[in-house]
């Protein structure tokens, strides 16, 4: 047989099929056993597992951003950092063994914080300890640190830091506290913060994210039940610019919500920053000029001032008079004027603590009601009318006088607001609006007229809590003759000083009515600029020029108290009054723009039973202009303060 007869030998690729498929058959062998023996051996153990682990967020209050003067330098609020100190409970401590434990540590704890800051007042002791412990779990879940102590000195820090396997459920951690300027600057007007879990039933914001907490998902957004949170003023308004993002503290938990393993933490998001409107320098020379005037007044109590760009709609100064100390809260001591009395209204209380915040009027409405009556065709610039100093309503003969029953002469619109004629405005305004319309239709021009210029609506302020006035000429208990004509010259209308001083702007400006704002600026936690809160017109009046000329010329009523002012201004004093006989009240109110011919600045002031305004207001009118002339200049140039060591004649 040739070699090419003879058969191929296949054995050594049969060999290695052969232990191919064994060692298949063993892999396989091995993961079926695998499976096996999870399934029936390890899983039970890795269902508990399952069941009684799970991983929680707890949330670490966010750092409230500050709140800055309009010089973007000046805090006016700020959140300071302190260390505090927590305890996370590892164990069940509800049995009478490990209750025993709690009070030993307690006792520990108590020891420690006397030994390293005996001088703390508020150094809580172990009973009070216990508390903070909430062993039952009764404030918080049993995974939450408990909150033993804030504010820790330097020598409490340094114990714990090095005492750590002595309290493995003890950590130090890092808060912050929110702190006011001390000179107390417009403190009704930034507000101040109170923990999250007393507001959720006070105020729908917070009761509607009480409600959403337990479907948020997202940890930055969480509120803790002992977070700040804005309660009035801009710290509320702006609460959610404010807040930041909070960290949190990721952490095991078993079946019977206890902690297990090591607390991972994310540090929380430091909050935006606003810059105010507010110019401190402004803010406190119309504090204590307020302040000044109800020592020198026998009955006045209390005083408002708002002092608002004419172009820009910015309020550099909103002065509710007395204020408190926003760092010592004490609800007893404050209770009567942690309200912003320039927007909101609060009764007159019995101790006489405070007056009626939102007063009428009175005469400071006469260039309005002239505006009215030349608008609405009832007589002409240079129409003359013979001022007997009283008006007569109704057919009963009754008399109306002017102030000091002042006799005029045949005055036009113009004199009867530098003359204050009460009886000019009934009988050319008010008697004239209702024969022209009719009763019904005459009141509602005379709302509508209201309404354009800002008195009886929303100002638009960016402050929570603004009233809007009290319209007592919708009061149909009197005839719509005596509701017009006692409206005419400010009877008839309640208003808050902050819609007086938005008034004041439109007069300034003839007819644009600005939005005012306490913020122009919001900036994030690097300082740059996010939002700029720009000038807002809300709406504007159609007058002849004519028509605002007149009542420009008119407003030059002579006062004493701006004797040796440099500038050519507008004003009007007002005295409404209130009551009769021994209950009679006289409200001071005062409204100003300056320069007359390019206004800068508009104030408005009031002070509830100050008496005459050309007395009780106007003073803080004038240093409230003399402040921003020095800060800013009336004519753009700003002046510096006046050198108060050289004598003057």
């Amino acid at each position: 047989m040739s070699n090419e007869d003879t058969p191929v030998n296949n054995k050594p690729s049969s060999v290695r099929m052969n232990v191919f498929f064994f060692a298949a058959f063993v892999i396989f062998s091995i993961l079926i056993f695998r499976l096996a023996f999870v399934q029936f051996v390890e899983g039970p153990e890795l269902t508990y597992m399952e069941t009684s682990r799970n991983t929680k967020d707890i949330p670490l209050a966010p750092v409230r951003g500050p709140i800055y003067d309009a010089t973007g330098e000046v805090a006016l609020a700020y959140s300071e950092p302190v260390q505090s100190l927590y305890v996370l409970l590892y164990e069940d401590y509800r049995n009478d063994d490990r209750k025993q434990e709690a009070q030993e540590l307690a006792d520990e704890l108590a020891a420690v914080f006397k030994q390293f800051n005996p001088g703390d007042k508020e150094q809580p002791d172990a009973e009070e300890i216990l508390k903070r412990l909430d062993l039952e779990s009764q404030k918080a879940h049993g995974y939450t640190p408990r909150l033993v102590k804030s504010d820790l000195n330097m020598k409490e820090i340094a114990y714990f830091m090095e005492k750590k396997a002595e309290y493995p459920g003890a950590m130090v951690l890092e808060e912050n506290v929110r702190k006011y300027d001390p000179d107390r600057v417009a403190v009704q007007v930034i507000g101040y913060t109170r923990e999250f879990k007393g507001q959720q039933d006070n105020l729908d914001k917070y009761r509607e994210i009480s409600k959403s907490e337990a479907t948020e998902r997202d940890p930055g957004l969480r509120y803790t039940q002992q977070e700040k949170v804005g309660v009035d003023g801009l710290e509320f308004q702006y609460q959610e610019e404010l807040r930041g993002r909070s960290g949190y503290q990721s952490i095991d938990i078993n079946l019977r919500n206890l902690p297990e393993g090591t607390m991972q933490q994310t540090p929380p998001e430091k909050g935006y920053s606003l810059v105010s409107t507010i110019n401190k320098e402004i803010q406190m020379a119309a504090q204590q000029a307020i302040t000044d005037e109800l020592r020198k007044l026998p009955k006045a109590v209390t005083g408002y001032a708002v002092a608002m760009e004419v172009d820009t709609g910015n309020v550099v100064a909103m002065a509710s008079m007395p204020d408190y100390d926003p760092n010592d809260w004490d609800y007893d001591k404050i209770k009567y004027v942690y309200r912003n009395g320039t927007m909101a209204s609060f009764p007159p209380d019995d101790s006489k603590k405070h007056t009626e915040s939102v007063v009428l009027l009175g005469s400071v409405i006469k260039p309005l009601s002239v505006l009215i009556g030349l608008k609405e065709g009832l007589f002409t610039t240079g129409q003359t009318y013979p001022d007997q100093g009283y008006a007569i309503l109704g057919k009963d003969g009754r008399k109306v006088r002017n102030s000091h029953s002042a006799y005029n002469g045949n005055i036009t619109a113009r004199r009867a607001i530098e003359k204050s004629s009460n009886a000019f405005m009934i009988d050319m305004v008010g008697k004239r609006l209702l024969n022209k319309y009719g009763s019904d239709k005459g009141l509602d021009v005379w709302h509508e007229h209201m309404q354009e210029f800002g008195l009886g609506v929303s100002t638009g302020v960016d402050l929570p809590g603004e009233f809007l006035g009290r319209l007592e000429y919708k009061n149909k208990d009197e005839s719509a003759l005596t509701r017009l004509a006692f409206a005419s010259f400010g009877q008839q209308g309640k208003y808050t000083t902050l819609q007086l001083a938005q008034y004041t702007t439109m007069l300034a400006n003839k007819g644009k009515r600005m939005e005012p704002h306490l913020v122009k600026e919001i900036r994030d936690a690097d300082g740059n600029v996010v939002k700029k809160i720009k000038p807002k017109v809300l709406n504007e009046v159609d007058f002849a020029d004519v028509y605002w000329n007149e009542v420009h010329k008119g407003m030059v009523t002579r006062v004493s108290s701006f004797e040796g002012f440099p500038y050519d201004y507008a004003r009007k004093t007002g005295t409404s009054e209130q009551g009769t006989g021994p209950n009679k009240k006289e409200n001071g109110v005062f409204i100003a723009f300056a320069p007359r011919d390019n206004p800068k600045l508009a104030i408005a002031v009031v002070v509830p039973e100050g008496g005459f305004g050309s007395v009780s207001a106007s003073p803080i009118a004038r240093k409230i202009f003399d402040a921003y002339d020095e800060v800013y200049g009336l004519d753009g140039t700003p002046k510096g303060k006046k050198d108060q060591g050289k004598d003057t004649e």
